[in-house]
């Protein structure tokens, strides 16, 4: 059985999900963008339909899924309209601008009882996956602690671009790329109940916007970011160490995890970030340095065709995806809890 596939946004992840649905077997019947020339110029590379009308595509009575790729601020109302309308939907990260409208979004996939994805691609890159796996496996012992890095250095004029832009993003620097690192925590160590952030922007002159989320403070005005540091700890004291940003001028992702017994890294994802790259140290009882494997995947990002398998299958079989709603939702909780701390200067308990 094979998808009937509408897709919201024809950028850059529009036009690469179509690609991918498309190898898979998948039939996209109706691609959508407020840019006509953007929408028809996918829509002829599928050979389907175009519209620059987004409900076209959420009340389409031959579409199974939407595959939703707007800006921020268009997240939450075109995922629950098509949730509303009998869709299920891939949301691409972030869930939405904000906790309302995360909320929004998972109430109304319980409500319609579909399936809610959030487009969490880096959990399915194999160095990531098998990362996972080791740890879920005891390979290095009890977790105790983890370490990442991600981020880019922009390009003339970023800040010009939608993602400078408050009222479309939601957030800086932390939102888009940090997401991930935070979901990649929560996916590796489970959930977190205290929180310190500390953010800056050193070198992009971005947009300011009103806080709407808040546990201990009243709504206020900030910079988005284009830097963000967190500590994020767990409820028996683990903690992870994350710094996102938008000033690595040379592209970096490094995912580092130690246990008791040793430790695994993640180098790279591909492209302008270098191979991706794997590395077990297992920890020698005797002490010195410890025994390495490592592993290099070389081929082609394959991460977001093992995403759309793991979707559909989690549709065909009846149950919650990877990365569902719930996982979403609490990632934006995090980023809040994030942007919270930052401004009050203290410690932000969950």
């Amino acid at each position: 059985m094979s998808f009937r596939i509408g897709i919201v946004g024809c950028g850059l992840i529009g036009s690469r999900r179509a690609g991918v649905t498309r190898e898979l077997g998948e039939k996209v019947v109706l691609v959508a963008d407020v840019d006509a020339a953007r929408a028809r110029g996918l829509a002829e590379e599928n050979g389907v339909e175009w519209s620059n009308d987004w409900q076209r595509v959420v009340s389409h009575p031959d579409i199974d899924i939407v595959v939703v790729s707007t800006v921020n601020k268009v997240l939450a109302p075109v995922t629950v309209a098509a949730l509303r309308g009998g869709k299920h939907v891939l949301c691409e990260k972030p869930l939405g601008r904000n906790i309302a409208e995360a909320l929004d979004m998972v109430e109304a996939a319980r409500q319609a009882d579909r399936v809610l994805k959030v487009g969490f691609n880096h959990r399915h890159h194999p160095a990531v996956r098998k990362a996972n796996e080791l740890c879920n496996q005891g390979a290095i012992g009890p977790l105790m602690f983890i370490r990442a890095v991600y981020g880019h250095g922009g390009r003339p004029g970023y800040h010009k671009e939608w993602r400078g832009n408050a009222d479309l993003a939601g957030g800086g620097e932390l939102l888009d790329q940090g997401v991930h690192i935070v979901d990649l925590c929560r996916w590796f160590m489970g959930d977190f109940s205290e929180v310190f952030g500390c953010i800056g922007t050193y070198f992009w002159d971005l947009g300011y916007f009103e806080m709407v989320d808040s546990y201990q403070l009243s709504a206020g005005r900030r910079q988005l970011e284009d830097n963000a540091f967190a500590l994020l700890r767990t409820a028996d004291g683990r903690v992870a160490q994350i710094h996102t940003s938008w000033t690595q001028w040379n592209n970096c992702f490094r995912f580092e995890v130690f246990g008791r017994d040793g430790y695994v890294r993640v180098d790279g994802l591909g492209g302008s970030y270098g191979m991706e790259r794997l590395e077990l140290g297992r920890r020698k009882a005797e002490g010195g340095a410890p025994d390495v494997e490592l592993q290099e995947f070389s081929g082609p990002d394959r991460s977001w065709h093992a995403e759309w398998q793991e979707f559909t299958s989690a549709i065909r079989e009846g149950r919650e995806p990877m990365a569902n709603g719930e996982d979403g939702l609490q990632a934006m909780r995090l980023i809040a809890a994030i942007y919270e701390s930052a401004q009050a200067g203290r410690v932000v308990r969950l």
